[in-house]
């Protein structure tokens, strides 16, 4: 019961590890080329499935859409495609599932209008209706649908429905006169039709159709939602170029407007735009150089449609001549090499007072939220001066007028969207030579954080600081490497907490290359030498605060972490889905201005100073989810499959007696520690390099209060590991999943793939001498089993699952007894199987695998009845819900290969095939096989072959039935045929 990851079979006598692990380090190309390698299958199943769903064949195309959704989980534009395919062939509630996802992440306008035709096929008229109605309000209405938006309003007693569009109109559709109405203000009426906007219109919030008193279906209409654009600008060598789309309403041919000049069309559909929105369909244009109005003259503003700026407008055209390395450049563009500045002396400094500031767009409760946290924590001395960057929301307006009337903030206010950079600036400026914190709107924080701060600003070598957070790049907690969960607000104060108690007037020890903006604190003497933002390179914004913090760090300034802040941040808001493209450019330019700062950011990535303060935190949450409770510690390789499976049941059931199951996998340097139930992703930083901080291992584990260790598989990890639990002095129990202990190969077979019938040890030896071993170490037959033994003397409890394992064992290690402990009930999966099989007239027999087929786990016996079904008379389908090493050539043979499948959704997919029967190709003895229970569960009865512990449990069900190891393929169908047939 290893795991499902194919071993590849070995020719000399080099032992190589069966598993990643210590000492095993996979490289950054060994991850790229795996990628591509998926990749390629996942894309062959999308266009398979594209291709028969054109051509008619919807069950073959939902099929393989199906399996390339599975293969590309993340993948927005295959599960449109997938969601697609359920509305043709009637799934609706799959497809609505897969809509509201996707409108749910993306705000898909496709996906709005798509769940309502949804709701509407399953007669659920009056949730259509509301949904249309919402949907409206928002986008511009796909064509198709007018006719069920006018159904929809007749079926619910409106007096008809309405849609706007980024031309300045909007349609009608009433039984009777209407009004039109911008802001409370009528600006027309009439009967159905098309009513153009007057001049302006863009600038207000809200449009009504109203029929009478009552709004129709689709009022009333978000401006703001409708008008939203999203684009990019950028120099380069040869100009100026870009896209802009509106996501409301992608068919609409949006213009640019350069400066107060021209007016541009820019009809052309992008092919080359990089875009996470499926479905996107920006538009790109190209201004040569000597086309634009102000080349070389300073910033160059770019409007859409509604004279909003694009992101990143204003723009200097001369970046592109810093991003083409042009040595002809002004002083303010020439490149300042990032390298080891001298730091100033630490003397001692006074601060000239403090402000807190605070850029705001859009998001009224957010930004609410961060100024209630923020007056409810700021001390009597220090000003809150908030900068409204012409934000599109009324409310958001009235609400920070509100504040500033009680003198709660000092509010500053651009009469047009400026970026974040300007805003900053601004902010700044009105501080008058105080200490700084630029902190954003999306965030939260709490009691005593800005003490805590100042408290760190009291050198003159200080720069700036910032503090842990979420989502704060290399200051994000837990994880640096991956995105973290937004934590509620008690979550976050509770992290505040915990930050204060560990670290509170802890000296920094090491440097960063750069603050983050979304808190950073500034020296007033920093700020002062170093200058504000650059207002004419970051747009809208990103990346100018690393650059500042570049300039500061050129003049002795430097950066410090915070550890004993923590600030909860829901993450760059302001932005919407333009960010990626931004964060893009400005990075281009950061480098072009600092060449070396990626290499910077890279080189402290990977020395991780701020590890150990992430990992006293971690341990520190690890301690707190404990409680009282005693923990036990269970060792397991990093490969998944059944061993992994196994584990968490067993953790699962530890729980449940009151213990805290903790696991131990095998790292590429030592080893990762992790609170099973939460997975690899709660604790992310309890990874320890072995040896050398072993001794910090057992600490931590002492303080856990390890009471046993349950070992379920040593491979891939460090060899002090073995003897963990003579220096933690507690005992341990091992539960035995495969046959490591007696055999190197670990599965009982030859190079050939052939059942060794485990001979005597000279005939181990010689077949490790022929074909090499998968240990990962240098131990010969006879060391192992001794070293096998020594270890199950000293084991508290040999589990192990099945009497097969158990006799097995015996076999090898007579003076041992082996308890059977079984890893599932099954007299209780058993009972999904019907009395009799159902046998369909003139429908083929239909066999269903389940797994991940290595060669031991049958790959080669599957595509061997693969080729012989093909000449048999009798019609025979084999479909394998699961995956291999190399699912093409069973896929040309005429299997149908599913894919590989999560654990919840197992049961599920195999009954979706309307298999008759199972089949375990198991070439090894199982210690257990987790797939025959999948197949049981799923109500089919299993053939097998009569080796292990599969053979075993088939045996003790009476269903299905065993064959001898090594039968011809023919054979075999010719048995399970019968056994069908005969009602299994």
């Amino acid at each position: 019961m290893s795991s499902d990851k194919e071993r590849p079979d070995l020719t000399g006598t080099t032992s190589r590890a069966a598993f990643g692990g210590y000492g095993h380090e996979v490289t950054d190309e060994e991850r790229a080329e795996w990628r591509d390698v998926m990749n390629a299958r996942a894309q062959n199943a999308f266009r398979r499935g594209q291709e028969a769903m054109q051509t008619g064949r919807l069950q073959d195309g939902l099929f393989w859409l199906e399996r390339a959704e599975r293969m590309a989980r993340q993948s927005p534009n295959v599960t449109w495609a997938v969601a697609l395919a359920y509305l043709k062939v009637g799934r609706i509630a799959e497809c609505l599932v897969r809509m509201e996802q996707l409108y749910n992440v993306f705000r898909l306008r496709e996906a709005a209008f798509l769940s309502v035709v949804c709701l509407a096929r399953q007669n659920r008229t009056e949730e259509a209706a509301i949904r249309l109605g919402k949907t409206l309000s928002c986008f511009h209405i796909l064509p198709e649908l007018q006719e069920l938006a006018t159904n929809l309003a007749k079926q619910t007693g409106l007096a008809g429905w309405c849609t706007a569009s980024n031309g300045g109109w909007v349609d009608v559709q009433t039984s009777g006169i209407f009004r039109i109405l911008l802001d409370g203000i009528e600006v027309g009426r009439g009967v159905s039709g098309r009513y153009f906007l007057p001049v302006g219109w863009p600038k207000a919030c809200r449009l009504e159709v109203r029929s009478g008193r009552k709004h129709i279906l689709g009022s009333p209409i978000n401006i703001q939602a409708l008008t939203r654009c999203e684009s990019l600008v950028q120099a380069t060598a040869n100009g100026l170029e870009g896209w802009l789309w509106y996501p409301a309403e992608p068919d609409h041919v949006p213009s640019i407007r350069l400066g107060g000049g021209d007016v541009l069309q820019v009809p052309a559909l992008a092919t080359n735009v990089d875009s996470d929105v499926p479905l996107s369909r920006p538009r790109v244009f190209a201004i040569p150089k000597n086309e634009l109005p102000t080349e070389g003259n300073g910033l160059l503003m770019v409007t859409d449609d509604h004279g909003r700026p694009l992101s990143g407008a204003p723009i200097d055209p001369l970046i592109g001549k810093l991003l083409a390395g042009d040595g002809t450049l002004p002083s303010r563009l020439r490149p300042v090499p990032v390298m080891p500045w001298k730091h100033r002396p630490a003397d001692d400094r006074v601060s000239p007072g403090c402000a807190i500031v605070i850029p705001v767009y859009r998001d009224k409760a957010g930004t609410l939220a961060c100024l209630q946290s923020v007056l409810k924590t700021v001390p009597a001395d220090v000003a809150v001066i908030v900068v409204d960057d012409a934000t599109p929301e009324p409310a958001l307006a009235a609400a920070l007028d509100n504040l500033a009337a009680k003198n709660q903030i000092t509010l500053l206010r651009h009469e047009r969207n400026l970026g974040f950079p300007t805003s900053a600036n601004d902010g700044m400026r009105q501080a008058g030579g105080r200490d700084v914190i630029l902190l954003n709107s999306d965030t939260l924080v709490f009691s005593g954080w800005v003490e805590r701060l100042r408290a760190r600003m009291n050198t003159t070598d200080v720069g700036t600081l910032t503090p842990f957070s979420n989502d704060a790049s290399i200051l994000s907690y837990p994880a640096v490497d991956q995105v973290n969960d937004v934590p509620s607000r008690a979550e976050a104060r509770e992290l505040d907490r915990l930050c204060l108690r560990q670290f509170s007037g802890m000296a920094a020890k090491s440097d960063l290359p750069t603050g983050n903006g979304f808190c950073m604190a500034i020296t007033a003497h920093c700020l002062a030498e170093t200058g504000f933002f650059r207002e004419d390179l970051f747009g809208q914004g990103y990346g100018e605060e690393n650059d500042f913090c570049l300039r500061a760090s050129a003049l002795g300034f430097r950066h410090f972490p915070a550890p004993d802040v923590y600030v909860a941040h829901v993450g760059s808001v302001s932005f919407g889905s333009s960010r990626k493209a931004l964060m893009a450019r400005n990075l281009d330019i950061l480098n072009a201005l600092h060449p070396g700062y990626d290499v910077a950011v890279a080189a402290f990535l990977k020395s991780d100073p701020l590890l150990e303060l992430r990992r006293a935190l971690d341990v520190d949450r690890l301690q707190r989810q404990r409680g009282s409770r005693p923990s036990i510690l269970l060792v397991q390789h990093d490969a998944g499959g059944g061993v992994g499976r196994a584990v968490h049941h067993r953790a699962a059931e530890f729980e449940r007696q009151g213990l805290l199951p903790l696991g131990l996998r095998p790292t590429a340097q030592g080893c990762l520690l992790e609170y099973l139930p939460g997975g690899k992703t709660l604790f992310p930083n309890l990874t320890f390099k072995l040896p050398e901080e072993l001794p910090f291992l057992v600490d931590v584990l002492s303080q856990l209060s390890v009471q046993k260790v349950e070992w379920h598989h040593l491979v891939g990890h460090a060899p002090c590991i073995r003897t963990l639990h003579h220096m933690l002095n507690v005992p341990y129990d091992i539960f035995i999943h495969d046959h490591i202990w007696f055999c190197p190969r670990i599965s009982l077979l030859n190079g050939d793939g052939r059942y060794c019938g485990e001979p005597e040890v000279v005939g181990c030896e010689a077949c490790i001498d022929r074909w090499g071993g998968y240990l990962g170490e240098s131990i010969t037959v006879p060391e192992l089993i001794e070293r096998s033994e020594q270890e199950f003397r000293e084991a508290e409890q040999l589990l192990v699952p099945s009497r097969d394992t158990a006799q097995r064992m015996s076999r090898h290690f007579p003076d041992m007894f082996f308890c059977v402990t079984p890893l599932e009930d099954d007299a209780r999966l058993l009972t999904n199987l019907p009395d009799k099989a159902m046998i369909v007239p003139g429908r083929p027999l239909r066999i269903c695998i389940v797994g991940g087929l290595s060669q031991w786990k049958g790959y080669d016996v599957l595509l061997a009845m693969a080729h012989h079904v093909s000449t048999m008379p009798v019609q025979i389908e084999l479909i394998l819900v699961g995956h291999t090493p190399d699912d093409d050539a069973l896929i040309a043979a005429g299997v149908k290969v599913t894919g590989e499948y999560r654990e919840d959704e197992a049961v599920g997919l195999v009954r979706e095939q309307y298999a008759d029967i199972g089949f375990i190709p198991s070439v090894a003895p199982e210690t257990w096989c987790y797939a025959l229970g999948l197949l049981w569960k799923s109500g089919l009865p299993v053939v097998c072959f009569d080796i292990g512990a599969q053979s075993e449990r088939v045996r003790r069900s009476g269903r299905g039935g065993v064959v001898p190891l090594g039968m011809p393929v023919g054979l075999i169908l010719a048995f399970i045929l019968r056994c069908w047939r005969e009602g299994s």
